[in-house]
């Protein structure tokens, strides 16, 4: 996904923006970025592949040359950014988070422009940021250019611009993604993430709306355009992208995880399932919160059978190569025998997507002698490919191990009843968890419902984005 982090101040800012950027790590895996503005120096900026190397290793030499009281940084799964623009609003840096669907429609539409043309990156792609810069500069100001850029794409777009005077930031139409501002005495940071800029001594000071477009100075900011009535922030915020530390609309993220795991509990001892178990334990690390809610509700102790190796490989699909992350993933777990040999193990993990890495775990788990592997996701079936940001996107959604089985069950007919197959109390959701359960060696299967996730998350449903569930835009 990706996500940004921007200062300015009265101060020199760039150790600030370094550290904020990195806090921002476990969003994204391909590229890092950062730029500053600075009277003598002008516009700087350093771009890395950060695909096998931390972001923070890559800019140490960095931050002895970049200067500036305003300075941007990124974080990035898709372009190189930031980028540089020279245009009809003079020169500025761009970061943009989001994915953009019509592409290549709004690229045919500015060719077709005065001296339309872009920089071609490898197969012909242009550059998201340059593309977004593009459309910013089809309106007289910046803030009507990227509130005219957030009209124009399908899908979400977050947008972060430093000019020499300031930052100017723009949430995604829906809200979807989240932006906040800290403020300390000498000026304001701009982030997705609240404990990057709290950790550096900002406090809360504001979250931008809706499609709100601010302008941030040392002194503050000011809204120059005022946010939208709807707002579909995305639930996986809370379940997997977030990190703990960090609230959206007023909603902690680790609180939320251990509300979530309750509420799972509650489900099982309602049916009657899974009562007598020796251990619950989280598939880690973001599912681990979700069980420790889990084992509190249902009294079974917490208990970690496996746990993960991380000084080397941090982050299990860091390697482009599937078959190499599905081995790092594997070579990471390392078991517990004490924890696991002839016991019942109960392990939440914070969604079901593809399967792969979780059948892998579930044979591990069976290897080391486990006598029974009972699997709870955090979150409802995901049946449908995201739309707006890219966590459940595929090359196709037959990838996704719920609607690849609904499909085996029913073939397509079986899509016109997604919302049963969802509910496990239906008959055609127990065929769908039995399905999985038996191609995978579960002992049992179980979602959260969408309900429990709204209660979950406290917010309300309305205010949510719950399309890779529900299928309702």
């Amino acid at each position: 996904m990706g996500g940004f982090c921007g200062a300015i101040s009265k101060r020199d800012i760039v150790l600030d923006v370094f550290f904020g950027t990195d806090y921002h790590s476990h969003l994204g895996t391909r590229r890092g970025g950062m730029a500053a503005w600075d009277p003598e120096l002008g516009f700087q900026r350093e771009i890395h592949n950060i695909e096998n190397a931390p972001f923070r290793t890559k800019f140490d030499k960095a931050l002895g040359e970049l200067k500036g009281k305003v300075c941007i940084g990124s974080i990035s799964d898709t372009d190189p950014q930031p980028l540089l623009v020279r245009s009809i609003h003079g020169t500025f840096a761009i970061c943009v988070v989001g994915v953009i669907k019509n592409e290549e429609h709004l690229i045919q539409g500015l060719l077709q422009t005065e001296d339309g043309h872009f920089e071609a990156m490898s197969g012909g792609r242009v550059n998201s940021n340059e593309l977004v810069a593009a459309l910013i500069s089809q309106r007289d100001s910046i803030a009507e250019g990227i509130r005219y850029a957030q009209m124009a794409v399908e899908g979400t777009v977050s947008v972060l611009v430093m000019t020499e005077d300031g930052l100017i930031a723009g949430r995604d139409r829906y809200g979807r993604l989240p932006i906040h501002i800290g403020q300390d005495d000498e000026g304001c940071c701009i982030s997705f993430e609240t404990f990057a800029y709290q950790k550096m001594g900002y406090h809360d000071a504001y979250e931008l709306g809706p499609a709100e477009v601010v302008k941030v100075t040392p002194e503050g900011w000011e809204t120059l355009l005022p946010p939208g009535d709807e707002m579909k922030i995305c639930a996986f915020l809370w379940t997997y992208y977030g990190y703990p530390n960090s609230n959206y609309e007023g909603v902690n993220v680790e609180v939320m995880r251990y509300r979530n795991g309750e509420i799972l509990a509650r489900a099982d001892q309602e049916q009657g399932i899974a009562q007598e178990l020796d251990y619950v334990g989280g598939v880690p690390d973001s599912g681990t919160p979700h069980a420790i809610g889990y084992a509190n509700a249902s009294k079974a102790p917490f208990g970690r059978p496996f746990i993960k190796y991380t000084p080397t490989w941090p982050r299990s699909f860091m390697p482009t190569n599937q078959r190499e992350r599905n081995m790092v993933a594997k070579m990471k777990q390392i078991p517990v025998p004490e924890l696991i040999q002839d016991k019942k193990l109960l392990l939440v993990d914070d969604s079901f997507v593809r399967g792969t890495q979780l059948r892998e775990t579930v044979e591990f788990l069976y290897e080391n002698g486990a006598k029974e592997v009972h699997i709870r996701s955090a979150c409802p079936p995901i049946i449908f490919g995201c739309k707006y940001l890219n966590f459940s996107s595929s090359k196709s959604e037959m990838e996704l191990i719920a609607r690849r089985t609904i499909v085996a069950l029913e073939g397509e007919e079986g899509l016109k009843h997604t919302k049963e197959y969802a509910d496990g109390s239906t008959e055609r959701g127990k065929k769908l968890r039995q399905a999985i359960c038996d191609e995978m060696h579960f002992t049992s299967l179980g979602f959260q419902s969408l309900d429990g996730l709204v209660e979950a998350i406290g917010l309300p449903a309305c205010n949510l984005c719950t399309y890779c569930w529900s299928g309702e835009e």
